[in-house]
């Protein structure tokens, strides 16, 4: 091929790329994707990855697999659920599903409730199914956090307002995790909440504290226990327990050694074979190395890198202070859990127990990623453009097959309470009739009062014509909306934070 084909090529890929990204529902679109890309690589590899531990076990290969899928269909419905229910719904749910996160995490602390394994007290069984309610913590973090910080403006609000009562209500809940104990999740909550800061406009003096304090608190949490400081130790130390605490990390990196270019196939993985301890749910991307070689594992690795920028694009494009920072945030929380899954795999990282969203074998970790998948998924629906798009007589394309509602329009407090006040009326209007024709060839300009032109009657009401934009005496008018404010100004009607 010549130079000139192949910058051709190029040049039609590019153009195609950006014609198809600036469609008005491509966000959402691509979030929808996604999921039913990761939903059907996860359970291809928990098949995989439990099929010997569970017929060991249970003796039946499919024993963590079939629960598993009644997780993920659960997962699903919430998606949908998350997906459709207005905003102002969620943003008024966000406390009520933050009070019942916090009393499940009580609930795991009562003897007789609470299930123990591996040393912790984390979960809650119900008919059979175990609940692991800090999962459900994450979320409810993200969404309150979301709809406390929406409310405060960093230019007017002080210190005191942005902290209070986020970093004391996540206190708590971080207590709670904390005591069964769950380092990583901790972590995880801790993260959340300076996102949320971060995000909101905390002055960079106060931020840069707050960060300080959770760093120190991480690492005297990762010391107080031996087994945690140990891991620490072990992965500073160059791998001088090979039997001992570098015994796991070793084995997940033979395994996508073994792994290769293309990987060995689906189903041949020997590290399952109780090499790898975990290797369905901490582990699984080394099982996705070994079976599915470089080439899968970078394909699930540019799953999450596209879920990153759609994320952070959703959230740059909304209008919605409340949908802004929860997309961002739960944008951060996917990317990060991914991030340190997939470090620890590959020996980058101390190995610390978080999983690979919805990956991973984990019903309550998947139904609660899937949820806040669908939460994106809503944020897409309601960018202006999407609005716009989904506004005609009937919904097309995947809104209507889902049969989803129309998205409503961000509306600020000030035209909330203009609306509630009646004073919109006057903006919306029409301008006093005139009496009369208008003289010919003098179309902007009205009639004196009393005259009439021959022909006209009493009944006859006439507007005056509007003036051309290229009329320089009549002056411009000032967008209205929140759309035009932000290409008028080049930003969005909510300038909180730092967008």
């Amino acid at each position: 091929m010549r130079a000139s084909d192949i910058k051709g090529g190029a040049k039609f890929l590019v153009s195609g790329v950006r014609n198809l990204m600036a469609r008005p529902l491509t966000s959402f679109h691509l979030i929808v994707s996604i999921m039913v890309i990761l939903v059907g690589i996860g359970l291809m590899m928990v098949l995989s990855a439990s099929a010997v531990e569970g017929y060991a076990k249970d003796g039946s290969a499919y024993g963590m697999f079939t629960t598993q899928v009644m997780f993920v269909s659960l997962g699903l419905v919430l998606f949908y659920l998350a997906m459709r229910m207005p905003v102002r719904t969620l943003q008024q749910m966000s406390l009520p599903f933050l009070l019942i996160s916090v009393v499940l995490l009580i609930l795991v602390m009562v003897p007789g409730l609470g299930v123990a394994g591996g040393g912790a007290r984390r979960w809650l069984s119900f008919g059979g199914l175990t609940l692991q309610p800090s999962e459900l913590a994450k979320a409810a973090l993200c969404m309150w956090g979301a709809a406390v910080l929406s409310t405060r403006d960093p230019r007017t609000a002080s210190t005191k307002e942005m902290l209070v009562p986020l970093v004391p209500v996540a206190a708590i809940v971080a207590f709670l995790v904390i005591i069964e104990p769950n380092q990583s999740t901790t972590m995880i909550l801790g993260m959340i909440v300076m996102t949320l800061l971060w995000l909101a406009g905390l002055p960079g003096r106060y931020f840069a504290a707050f960060g300080g304090i959770l760093v120190v608190g991480f690492i005297g949490l990762a010391f107080a226990e031996s087994y945690r400081a140990t891991r620490i130790l072990s992965f500073f130390g160059g791998g001088s327990d090979p039997l001992g605490a570098d015994y796991q990390p070793n084995q997940a990196k033979f395994a996508l050694a073994d792994g290769g270019l293309f990987g060995k196939g689906l189903g041949q993985s020997t590290a399952k074979w109780n090499y790898l301890p975990n290797a369905h749910n901490d582990f699984i991307f080394a099982i996705i190395g070994e079976e599915l070689g470089l080439i899968g594992g970078l394909i699930v690795v540019g799953l999450y890198l596209l879920l990153g920028y759609v994320g952070m694009r959703i959230a740059q494009r909304s209008v919605d202070p409340f949908l802004r920072l929860m997309s961002a945030t739960i944008t951060v929380l996917f990317l990060v859990q991914a991030f340190i899954n997939i470090g620890y795999v590959v020996g980058i990282l101390p190995v610390t127990g978080i999983q690979l969203p919805i990956l991973s074998y984990g019903g309550t970790s998947a139904l609660t990623m899937l949820m806040m998948l669908g939460l994106l998924a809503n944020a897409a629906r309601h960018e202006p453009a999407a609005i716009a798009a989904m506004m005609g007589p009937q919904p097309k394309g995947l809104a209507r097959w889902l049969r989803l509602p129309r998205p409503e329009s961000y509306r600020g407090p000030e035209r909330q309470a203009a609306t509630r006040g009646g004073s919109n009326r006057s903006r919306t209007r029409r301008p006093a009739p005139v009496r009369g024709t208008v003289p010919r060839g003098r179309a902007d300009v009205a009639p004196p009062r009393g005259r009439r032109s021959p022909g006209s009657t009493s009944s006859e009401i006439h507007y005056p014509a509007r003036r051309t934009r290229s009329s320089r005496s009549w002056p411009q008018s000032t967008p209205s909306t929140p759309r035009d404010r932000s290409r008028r100004t080049g930003r969005s009607e909510w300038e909180n934070g730092r967008w």
